[in-house]
């Protein structure tokens, strides 16, 4: 046993050989200063995490594909710094012992910053997903984006072989109108039923999502139009498709479709191009182009006037749509992408009309009148005549009639009190 106060602190062991009580290796704790530094450098490390985390986060408000892609670096690169001083730890620490109140708090802290670093490790994996989804849609929107940009070239391409047309015909002293070749009767009546099939087509959903509303049908076509005597329960769906229609036609005879423009001319060579122009895009494509153009504006106005406030928040138990639409928006739901088909067909029949010289007119027939062989057509084929032979009556206009030059296509109308032969 040596001395008490001794120096030397070393034992000897039979050899004369030196034996030391503790390991030779310099590990972290054994050496507090060095401890000290893995600690410091852990919180370094834990705050330069939180602050990428926060670049990471404000990058998806608004949506940044660039920051949100150099933040994740960031974070992950701040992530292997930890994962390095972990590993550091646990190799100069195999088995830690709390030999000292500093050494329990210092234990305490690095187990609350790796179960930290374990909740930022499983935040970053979830954004990390997030970021995949949206590079998926930008994917897909370059893609419609690029798709767009064909039809164009396509569509410009027409254009300028139009007008190639234009000019040698003028050239020729050919004297059949501006547009000899394609601005035909036949052209506008081929709008003309695409226009009654939209109608058609977008009463479909209507009725569907009135339907799943709980709406009573029954009361609803009254309403639109009271006392119409209807051959078949069925029928009633005319009477949807005429409230469309009204208000869809409502404004036709006027240039701008009751669209107040400041002062703007268009020529007869700029209806006919506008229709060219629309009749090969996407309505929601050519919006998003130009969502405050007079096509924008006026499907902003037609769906306000189609679709009821209550009957939407029927549908959608909200008004969040309409809001948006008012605002000048124009939202990609299904409900809308289908409006948006009638708009179009609606608004290029518009344009073609006013595209002739004279203009193509319009005419609607009132409830009551007579039905006339000459301007109207029986939306329902087979039916009976009355035996006292009195020509029956118009219950609804479901599509208004055209004179285009000389000639005349019918208005369909549905009649009331017919019955029809099975």
């Amino acid at each position: 046993m040596l001395p008490t106060g001794a120096k030397d602190t070393q034992l000897r062991d039979s050899n004369n050989q030196k034996v030391h009580p503790q390991p030779m290796e310099d590990n972290t704790n054994q050496n507090p200063e060095a401890l000290e530094a893995l600690i410091t450098k852990l919180f370094t490390n834990i705050s330069s995490l939180k602050s990428a985390y926060i670049q990471l986060q404000t990058a998806h408000t608004p949506y940044d594909p660039e920051k949100i892609q150099a933040a994740d670096k960031l974070v992950i690169s701040e992530l292997k710094n930890l994962s390095e001083l972990k590993h550091f730890y646990r190799e100069n620490n195999p088995k830690p012992v709390c030999v000292s109140p500093q050494d329990s708090r210092l234990a305490a802290e690095i187990q609350e910053q790796q179960s930290l670093l374990k909740t930022y490790e499983v935040m970053v994996k979830k954004f990390q997903s997030e970021i995949q989804n949206k590079d998926s849609e930008i994917h897909q929107l370059q893609q419609l984006i690029e798709e767009a940009n064909q039809k164009r070239v396509k569509l410009e391409k027409n254009i300028k072989l139009r007008g190639l047309s234009m000019k040698e015909s003028e050239g020729s002293g050919e004297e059949n109108g501006f547009f000899p070749v394609d601005l035909t009767p036949e052209l506008f009546t081929s709008a003309v039923e695409s226009a009654f099939k939209a109608i058609h087509d977008f009463s479909k959903p209507l009725i569907n999502m009135m339907k799943a509303a709980g709406w009573d049908l029954d009361a609803a076509a009254d309403s639109i139009e009271p006392n119409v005597v209807y051959a078949k329960r069925a029928h009633k769906k005319y009477a949807f498709e005429s409230h469309i229609c009204q208000r869809m036609f409502s404004g036709f005879q006027q240039e701008n479709f009751s669209i107040k423009l400041d002062n703007l001319t268009v020529t007869k060579e700029s209806f006919f191009h506008q229709y060219l122009a629309l009749r090969e895009m996407d309505p929601l494509d050519m919006l998003g182009q130009n969502p405050d153009s007079i096509f924008g504006k006026f499907c902003r106005s037609k769906y306000l006037v189609v679709v009821h406030p209550k009957m939407e928040a029927s549908f959608f138990g909200n008004l969040d749509q309409r809001n948006y639409v008012m605002g000048g928006g124009h939202p990609r739901t299904p409900f809308y992408q289908a409006f948006l088909k009638l708009a179009k067909s609606i608004w290029l029949l518009h344009r073609l009309a006013y595209s002739f010289d004279p203009i193509v007119k319009v005419f609607q027939v009132k409830r009551g009148s007579e039905f006339s062989e000459v301007y109207m057509e029986s939306v329902v084929k087979n039916l009976i005549m009355d035996e006292n032979d009195q020509k029956p009556k118009v219950g609804l206009m479901v599509m208004p009639g055209f004179w285009i030059g000389g000639s005349v296509i019918q208005s369909r109308v549905y009649l009331s009190g017919m019955k029809v032969n099975e």
